[in-house]
This record gives C-alpha cells, sequence and structure tokens, in this order.
C-alpha cells in the first residue's frame, strides 16, 4: 500500500474512533459533535460539508441511544413529548436552512457562552435545586426555549445536550436518566429534520458520513446502555465536568 492508501486508511480509522466516541458521549452527556467535526475538517471535508456531515453520521447512534431509552423516556409523565417533537423538528428543519444559507463561524461564535450557560444552570440544578426553583419555566416558557434550543441544533448543534438538560431542569425534571431520555429522543428527531435538508442539498461528504454512521450506532447504543448502570449523581457530575472542558476548550480556541 503506498502513503495515499496509508493516509485514506488513517483518516478512517480516525473517523470511525471519532464517531464511536461520539456516539457514546451523546448517549452519556451530549457534545458529541465537537468531535466528529473537528475529526471531519482533520479528514480534508470542508466546514460547511463536515458541520452536515457530522450531523448526518450522528444521527444513526441518536435513534439507538433514543431506543435504548424508551422506557426512560415512557416514565417521563411531565413533559408533552409530542409536542417537544413538533417543536424539534420544525427547529431542526429551519436551522439546517438557515446554515445552508449564512456561514458556519457567525454563530459558532456563540458556542463557548451557550456552553457555559447550559453547564452553569444544569449544575446548580443538579447540586442546589432550591436556586433553581426561584427560576423555574413553565410550560409554554420551555417550549420556546426548546424551540430556539432546536433551530441552534439543527444550524451547528455542539452543545444541545447540555442545552436541552438545563431547559428540562429548569423545568422542574430530576430524574437524570429520563432527561437523558428525553434529550437524546428531541436530539434525533431536530437532526432528523437537518439530515434530510442537508442530503437534498447535496452538502453530505458520503464516504466518510457512511463509516462513521455505522461507528456512531455502535457507539451510541453502547453508550446509552452503560449510562443507564451509572449511579445519578456520578452521571449528573460527569454532565457538569464534559460541560466544564468544552467550554473550557472552546473559550481558550477562540481566544
Amino acid at each position: 500500500m503506498d502513503r495515499k492508501g496509508w493516509s485514506i486508511m488513517l483518516s478512517l480509522v480516525v473517523l470511525m474512533l471519532a464517531a464511536f466516541a461520539s456516539g457514546a458521549l451523546n448517549a452519556i452527556a451530549g457534545g458529541g459533535a465537537f468531535i466528529t467535526f473537528p475529526a471531519l475538517l482533520f479528514a480534508g471535508v470542508p466546514p460547511v460539508a463536515a458541520n452536515a456531515s457530522s450531523t448526518v453520521a450522528l444521527f444513526p447512534g441518536q435513534a439507538a441511544s433514543s431506543w435504548a431509552y424508551r422506557r426512560e423516556i415512557a416514565a417521563g409523565g411531565q413533559v408533552n413529548v409530542p409536542i417537544f417533537a413538533v417543536l424539534s423538528l420544525v427547529g431542526g428543519l429551519i436551522g439546517a436552512l438557515l446554515l445552508l444559507l449564512t456561514p458556519n463561524a457567525v454563530f459558532a461564535r456563540f458556542v463557548p457562552w451557550l456552553l457555559l450557560f447550559a453547564t452553569a444552570v444544569f449544575a446548580v440544578g443538579a447540586y442546589a435545586p432550591w436556586i433553581v426553583s426561584r427560576l423555574r419555566l413553565g410550560g409554554r416558557s420551555v417550549l420556546v426555549v426548546q424551540f430556539v434550543i432546536s433551530i441552534y441544533g439543527g444550524y451547528f448543534g455542539g452543545g444541545i445536550g447540555f442545552l436541552m438538560l438545563a431547559a428540562l431542569t429548569l423545568f422542574g425534571l430530576r430524574d437524570i436518566h429520563a432527561m437523558n431520555g428525553l434529550r437524546l429522543l428531541l436530539a434525533m428527531l431536530m437532526n432528523a429534520a437537518a439530515v434530510g435538508a442537508f442530503i437534498l442539498a447535496g452538502t453530505v461528504s458520503w464516504p466518510e458520513t457512511t463509516v462513521m454512521a455505522v461507528a456512531a450506532m455502535a457507539g451510541g447504543y453502547a453508550g446509552a446502555m452503560g449510562a443507564k448502570r451509572v449511579d445519578p449523581k456520578i452521571l449528573k457530575t460527569l454532565v457538569v465536568l464534559i460541560g466544564a472542558a468544552l467550554t473550557l476548550y472552546f473559550f481558550a480556541k477562540g481566544a
């Protein structure tokens, strides 16, 4: 095998590992796009195509994770799942169309601030619920917030898991597994709309995406099954630590 062949093989291996890790991370706490997007850039995929390809590649993993959490989703009776689902689909489509019309860099500048806000809110909800009780979102307010998150999810997607966990925390949910299941389902739905738009627009780099999709599905299911066996307190701490690490990284990257 010549040097070019080895380079292609190395890129595919890196993409598969990144996709598996992203699928597992999405199932546990979110933030998987922050692994697949840079990996696709490393493989030589242009930024807009890398963003679209990352969304498409992670979609099967989100579907697998949502299926693994189907019982927890059904138990989350506080949330009107059908309304949340419709808002996520519509918002995801709007965000995807915005991505196809505008450059990534404009919205990506807000990513560190969104991550900081979401991580802080989730941490307060997990460790100081008496403070959250004074900031609680009502039924209509949480729907508006979910719609805005869905637009962002269709546009860029990085950190939507933390934002949804923060919104569900402010809404009053405390069961981390039910919150995780809802987060995965809603992320899958908003990305489903985005996937359709990206495919129709021809912005997906299929060779890399196909390889990553298989690995992401395996990682998503493995991560979901593993996350349900973790103590809720440990999982909440892991979410906060991952959020803090990603926030610091993207602030440093933008400096």
